[in-house]
């Protein structure tokens, strides 16, 4: 860990399997540009932004995650490029110093905290009439939230929120997970006008071989042929990943 090797197999290994992330997060569109990222993590995407000539703010929770992410800015000498800060992102202005970004980006992070409502209305703070607001969320209507409820749940659709949280990562008993609709995710994004919004990623992988780094599909993918595979995904994708603008000016240009 902390290697030139190792954040190279890390990223080569994060887009393979989910290679909707660079079509939807357009690193390279934002050379030049300020991005604010929320939960930045061990700073896979971070780095991508930066390496594209982005200005990055990245934000976390996890001290442990930044001191990841910090090792892997200096392996790549893009230490000038990146500020990181350690907060809530339900607190967000109370760390991160409010001024105008060109993109807030925020990818499986909000649906993990208890009032993402709030985690908006922050990032609200940080956006301006130009800005662009890129986030991935949950999809409720999905096939991994299938076969959750059946896998785990035995169909007690009446528990489906719990069985979501305790089941949606690879560790069990993620203390909060939400999932939204096309439509509750409209609601979630309040002064917020949604421009775009796409359904992708099915994970076809056996787990255990996969951790073992085998990509071993199981039986149900197998054999499925390919543009089947990618219209499922398209409709029943776990990833909800919404594109959004500022309904009006932000709070900074009401000031």
């Amino acid at each position: 860990m902390g290697t030139r090797e190792y954040f190279d197999e890390v990223e080569a290994r994060k887009y393979f399997v989910e290679p909707h992330i660079p079509v939807f997060a357009e690193f390279e569109r934002w050379k030049g540009k300020k991005v604010l990222e929320i939960g930045c993590g061990i700073g896979t995407d971070t780095i991508r932004f930066a390496r594209a000539g982005a200005r990055v703010t990245a934000v976390d929770l996890s001290e442990e995650s930044l001191t990841v992410a910090k090792r892997r800015a200096a392996v790549f000498n893009m230490e000038d490029r990146i500020t990181f800060y350690q907060t809530d992102a339900e607190r967000l202005s109370e760390i991160v110093p409010v001024e105008t970004y060109d993109l807030v980006y925020s990818f499986g992070v909000v649906h993990h905290t208890p009032r993402p409502e709030n985690v908006v209305r922050q990032m609200r703070r940080y956006m301006g009439p130009q800005s662009v607001f890129k986030m991935m969320v949950y999809h409720r209507y999905s096939y991994k939230v299938l076969w959750i409820l059946f896998t785990y749940g035995k169909g007690a659709f009446w528990k489906l929120d719990e069985l979501i949280a305790r089941h949606s990562e690879a560790q069990t008993g993620c203390p909060v997970t939400y999932s939204y609709s096309r439509r509750s995710v409209r609601d979630l994004l309040e002064g917020l006008t949604v421009e775009s919004t796409m359904v992708d990623h099915i994970f076809p992988y056996s787990i255990p071989e996969y951790k073992r780094y085998e990509y071993k599909k199981t039986r149900l993918f197998r054999w499925m042929p390919t543009p089947l595979f990618r219209f499922l995904e398209k409709r029943w994708g776990w990833h909800l990943c919404v594109t959004a603008r500022m309904e009006g000016p932000g709070p900074q240009e009401q000031r």
